[in-house]
């Protein structure tokens, strides 16, 4: 990394093994990573953390993960955060319903494992781009 603080991603996600699998492929390739399996602590953790990105996933059981980003979105300390939304849902409408709650990034799981390192590297860079 040409960046000398190592970039974190924060993995909000209830699945304990899609948690493992995200977290076990960005330490991998050197991500540090948080973890909430809470859905209403995701933007707290994002606000005292602030990472790099954060890996959304849309479905979990308290609270969307389209109405976190919009939080995360409308706050001004961490709104500047790119999130990648990771869910089971693939149809056209759904990525549409993503975007506009703010994510700049969408994949459908199961993810491939390329895939899911190249959108979150990009995500990352542009970021550092902005």
């Amino acid at each position: 990394m040409s960046d000398s603080k190592q970039q974190s991603v924060l993995v909000v996600e209830d699945n304990e093994l899609n948690m493992r699998l995200f977290c076990d492929l960005l330490d991998a390739y050197g991500y540090k990573t948080f973890q909430c399996r809470d859905g209403g602590r995701a933007v707290e953790i994002a606000r005292r953390e602030v990472p790099d990105l954060i890996i959304m996933d849309i479905q979990l059981p308290e609270v969307s993960g389209l109405d976190i980003t919009r939080w995360i979105k409308d706050d001004a300390a961490i709104r500047h955060i790119p999130v990648l939304a990771v869910t089971a849902f693939a149809m056209r409408a759904d990525e549409k319903r993503v975007r506009e709650a703010g994510c700049e990034g969408y994949l459908s799981k199961p993810i491939q494992m390329r895939s899911f390192i190249k959108a979150v590297e990009s995500l990352i860079a542009s970021k550092a781009a902005a």
